[in-house]
């Protein structure tokens, strides 16, 4: 009588998996991925080589490490790699929006309209709907009268006619746009939320950020010299969002070709103001048209709109770039946002 003897082929290894045990493998074992694994991750997870289990298993194993600057690098590049297209625009200013605001209303839009009215090109990206109880840039514009763009296509040309461009991440990077949006379901915020803000898709000489989280803007700061962005800077934004809040004082951290540098802008208030109650988008338009008064809105826009000239070079100090900052809010054009 003979027996077969019949050896169970062991499953090959997914390649995906040494990522998964680089970060998991124990307090002694694991590490921070470099930034050519974390771009050779992000490479697989945009191409969907990777099961839904591993990637759950590596966005929460990211989250309780928390990102390093290379792998913030690295996940950048290859999503940058991966919206690769012919950029027929020139941008100056990348501004990334993906917070959403809850205690104030976003008085950013009119800083980067004032940007904008004064020859500075802006394109903003941003995700929404992620907390139900936050306020989006993409849902508030039309009470501005403007509209998001659906592509990158309509992006240019809102670029090239208008100067500005709202572009939400699902519609040129879906597959980070699918990751935030795990978010109700992981119960916690992801690397995803982190990168996106450095991509910067326009290839912008400058760009700017807020952060909420103060151990990540040196993160960012770090990143964005590792990707050989020449000018950004990250600033404390209120809310998440970047956005100067006039009752605090706000620390800027840039990189200014491959220089790090970091400055104080003092609070604009000696008191602190109350929040509003209840939010109304149309207030944007209506401050804007000088409809009403609100002296925190102001100090914001201005004060948002200061750090943004210092980081374009527009202005040499903070105190010149305070200055230029309200002629410019002064001398705007009131009727922009008209009916």
């Amino acid at each position: 009588m003979t027996f077969t003897h019949h050896e169970h082929t062991p499953e090959p290894e997914h390649p995906f998996a040494e990522i998964v045990r680089i970060l998991g493998k124990g307090k002694k074992g694991s590490r921070s991925l470099t930034q050519d694994e974390a771009y050779k991750a992000m490479k697989m997870i945009l191409v969907e080589d990777v099961l839904p289990i591993q990637l759950g298993a590596f966005l929460m194993l990211m989250r309780v490490k928390e990102e390093t600057a290379e792998e913030l690098a690295g996940f950048s590049k290859a999503g940058r790699e991966f919206f690769n297209f012919s950029n027929t625009v020139k941008v100056d200013l990348d501004w990334s929006s993906y917070a959403g605001k809850r205690r104030h209303l976003p008085w950013f839009l009119l800083a980067a309209f004032l940007l904008v009215e004064n020859g500075v090109t802006i394109f903003m990206h941003g995700a929404e709907g992620h907390s139900p109880d936050r306020i989006y840039t993409e849902n508030v514009l039309h009470y501005l009268g403007l509209k998001a763009a659906s592509s990158i296509f309509e992006a240019q040309q809102q670029l090239q006619t208008q100067k500005f461009s709202y572009l939400s991440l699902e519609n040129f990077c879906p597959k980070l746009n699918e990751i935030i949006q795990l978010r109700p379901i992981l119960g916690l915020r992801s690397p995803v939320h982190t990168l996106v803000r450095l991509l910067n898709p326009f290839d912008a000489p400058y760009s700017i950020q807020g952060i909420f989280h103060p151990s990540y803007r040196a993160v960012h700061q770090h990143a964005a010299m590792l990707l050989n962005q020449p000018h950004m800077a990250v600033l404390k934004g209120e809310g998440g969002e970047t956005e100067r809040n006039p009752d605090v004082e706000c620390l800027v951290q840039s990189v200014h070709n491959g220089e790090l540098s970091e400055e104080i802008w003092g609070a604009l208030f000696t008191h602190r103001h109350v929040k509003s109650e209840n939010l109304n988008p149309e207030q944007l338009a209506q401050l804007w048209r000088d409809e009403i008064k609100d002296e925190f809105a102001e100090a914001s826009i201005i004060g948002t709109t200061a750090v943004a000239l210092k980081l374009l070079g527009m202005a040499e100090t903070k105190e010149t770039a305070h200055d230029l900052a309200v002629s410019f809010w002064v001398n705007r054009n009131k009727q922009k946002f008209s009916n």
